[in-house]
């Protein structure tokens, strides 16, 4: 069996392939984002789904794609502990950029964007990918993204900068004290999910004017730093993979007509794609 799986920071998709490549289970666990989980956490989280540990002796080879892996040690790292887990495995450990090209390859060159938990860029000609600019996480980057919108609406939250009707609900909805916010972005694993599950609220309500321009200017930034500078930008097609892409297209389409840059497919879940990619090139 082949395993395939596509790990932001948030969760993880799993795809199991059995030995006809055929789909054999589809399950998912958290993410499992190096910078940000401690290694520890990593081996008890997957035993924690009982559908991998029935097939784990039988997994020969698994592909992971993971948000965090763009530095070699982060890679070891999940390496070393998912051989713990599938000990007759040949793991490789790859960037989720690598998936997010994969996944978004139509058969013609592309800037192919992640914006989820976390952001990134890259241009992906069908064979090579080339990263021009550096991910520098959600404390200095990942702009556009589900933890700097979060990070937007927290901050604004306290410091009285939201409308009176959008305060009042948030104060209902969370009864978000600062104490709690502090905690959780300085001393909990995954604070840039933490940050990220507020989208919720903000897509319920993407339709308010002061949402609309919240996160219109966090779309702007993330194509001023992480697609313009590609120069093929200019003439090719700019996909994307993830939620925060696909919930808020129409305003990441209305930035992009701004910019006059062409988006084409926006993929809410790569992994599917992704699999039928391994199936016709890879395995």
């Amino acid at each position: 069996m082949v395993a395939i799986v596509d790990s932001g920071s948030t969760k993880s998709d799993w795809v199991i392939l059995d030995d006809f490549k055929k789909v054999f289970l589809k399950t998912e666990t958290i993410g499992f984002n190096p910078n940000f989980i401690n290694r520890e956490l990593i081996v008890p989280e997957i035993e924690k789904n009982s559908s991998l540990i029935l097939v784990k002796n039988s997994i020969t080879r698994i592909f992971f794609y993971g948000s965090g892996c763009g530095v070699k040690k982060n890679c070891e790292t999940i390496e070393e502990e998912l051989k713990k887990i599938f000990p007759k495995s040949e793991i490789v450990v790859k960037e989720d950029l690598m998936a997010a090209a994969y996944a978004a390859y139509a058969g013609k060159p592309a800037v192919v964007c992640i914006l989820g938990t976390g952001s990134n860029s890259c241009y992906f000609d069908g064979e090579n990918l080339k990263i021009e600019l550096p991910s520098l996480g959600f404390l200095m980057g990942d702009e556009g993204s589900g933890s700097a919108i979060g990070k937007q609406l927290v901050r604004r939250y306290f410091m009285k900068k939201l409308p009176a009707d959008l305060h009042e609900e948030f104060q209902q909805n969370y009864g978000l004290k600062i104490e709690d916010a502090l905690n959780n972005m300085y001393h909990r694993p995954r604070p840039n999910a933490w940050l990220a599950d507020f989208n919720k609220f903000v897509i319920e309500r993407k339709d308010h004017p002061y949402f609309k321009n919240m996160v219109y200017e966090e779309m702007k930034n993330f194509f001023e730093y992480q697609v313009i500078p590609y120069e093929e930008s200019k003439d090719a097609e700019i996909n994307f993979i993830g939620s925060i892409a696909y919930y808020y297209e129409t305003i990441l389409r209305s930035v992009a007509e701004e910019l006059h840059l062409n988006v084409g497919h926006i993929v809410q879940k790569p992994i599917e794609s992704l699999v039928d990619y391994h199936i016709k090139y890879i395995l």
